[in-house]
């Protein structure tokens, strides 16, 4: 059974449709109108394996927040739609990841419940004329949309540039491991029979 979502939100402040496959090959096809996310969903589309096509349309002669955020949104309710009923998925995830002077680790419950813990600052407000701050809220999207346990953790790092993407490519690796089939475990992973929707 295809594990894949279509995603498609319109809203006054953006106009945004993404697709997910989680079974796929790595593949991205990303263009947000903001360049550093696009990097960065790429280098998540590759490391989780997943194939993920995103295209947005945002105000961003505001700023950059209404993208950010809102994409975030959408891959969150992607992850949530194509992961489905949760049978036979591993359900906890976790990577640690280290990228040059950095070491970050995410772990991820897909629980149905929601609750994001973010302790991975960057030492500057800005990468490029990306605001750094934006970080936490696209991750604060994706854990409220995919219904899921969201443990961002910065170990050490310096450079701003770096830190985003240890985070970004251990969240992918983490998805990856968390909705992996677990053939010694068919049903839904939960002694309660059913994990939230």
């Amino acid at each position: 059974m295809a594990r894949t979502a279509n995603i498609d939100r319109k809203t006054g402040e953006t106009d945004i449709q993404l697709q997910l496959d989680l079974d796929g090959t790595g593949r991205a096809d990303v263009a947000t109108g903001v360049g550093f996310l696009d990097h960065m969903l790429t280098l998540f589309a590759k490391h989780g394996v997943v194939d993920l096509k995103v295209r947005a349309a945002g105000d961003l002669e505001v700023d950059q927040h209404h993208t950010v955020e809102d994409v975030g949104i959408c891959l969150g309710q992607a992850i949530r739609q194509a992961v489905g009923d949760k049978q036979g998925i591993r359900r906890y995830g976790h990577f640690t990841l280290p990228m040059d002077e950095t070491l970050a680790t995410v772990a991820i419950d897909l629980s149905g419940r929601h609750y994001l813990v973010y302790n991975a600052p960057t030492p500057t407000s800005k990468i490029g004329n990306f605001d750094t701050e934006l970080l936490e809220e696209f991750w604060q999207a994706v854990s409220a949309n995919a219904l899921c346990n969201l443990h961002v953790v910065l170990h050490h790092g310096h450079n701003s540039h770096h830190i985003a993407e240890a985070v970004f490519k251990a969240a992918a690796r983490a998805l990856r491991m968390a909705v992996e089939h677990d053939p010694r475990c068919p049903g839904v992973p939960s002694t309660k029979g059913t994990l939230g929707q």
